[in-house]
């Protein structure tokens, strides 16, 4: 049985890696989303063990101590973690890796695994990042504040990552996903000048 294949999906808040790295798993055979550790609250509708391995700071970091995680980091005040043992077993099962983590995880993954393949996807504007954000009705207005800050600190390392894949239509998303995950899409092309003006801070 050939190893499996590691990716990174990244993406700023709101700009809908998560649903897209579920569509994707759903659509290519072998391929599993990694399920994250985190000391976040669960949310409605969140199950433990399918969306996140929920725990307390101090489970996490023991498993920090414990040198158990790929990679982690704090977002929101809240850790995130990766299990190296359980991503080693679906690769070694022959099954490609899906992580959905952000800028700092992926750094770390690159320096500990360094054939991953990295993916970032953009909101086609500013605005529609917003708009998504509030349309989930989840966050008061000082976090969707806090959101958008920390989405403009994380899209200024799109560079850092191989492909872009801006979800503005999220078949063709999906699709352009599918094609990178199946080795039938070019290497990251030239930002476009509305990408430009989206990564530079304009709506």
């Amino acid at each position: 049985m050939s190893r499996g294949r590691l990716f990174i999906i990244s993406a700023p808040s709101g700009a809908g890696k998560t649903t897209l790295a579920k569509a994707l798993v759903n659509s290519v055979p072998n391929t599993a989303l990694s399920v994250s550790h985190t000391t976040r609250s669960r949310r409605a509708g969140e199950l433990d063990g399918v969306d996140y391995h929920f725990v307390d700071r101090e489970k996490f970091q023991n498993m920090l101590r414990e040198g158990k995680f790929l990679e982690y980091a704090m977002v929101f005040s809240n850790y995130y973690g990766t299990s190296h043992a359980t991503v080693e077993q679906q690769l070694l099962q022959g099954n490609n890796v899906l992580l959905d983590i952000d800028w700092q995880g992926a750094r770390e993954v690159r320096q500990k695994v360094p054939a991953v393949c990295s993916i970032f996807v953009l909101p086609p504007s500013r605005n529609e990042l917003e708009k998504r954000l509030r349309d989930r009705g989840q966050d008061s207005e000082t976090v969707i504040a806090d959101r958008m800050r920390e989405a403009s600190e994380e899209m200024r390392h799109y560079d850092e990552y191989e492909y872009l894949v801006v979800n503005d239509d999220f078949d063709q998303a999906v699709a352009d996903l599918r094609a990178i995950i199946t080795g039938n899409e070019q290497r990251r092309r030239p930002v476009s000048a509305d990408l430009t003006n989206l990564l530079r801070g304009s709506a």
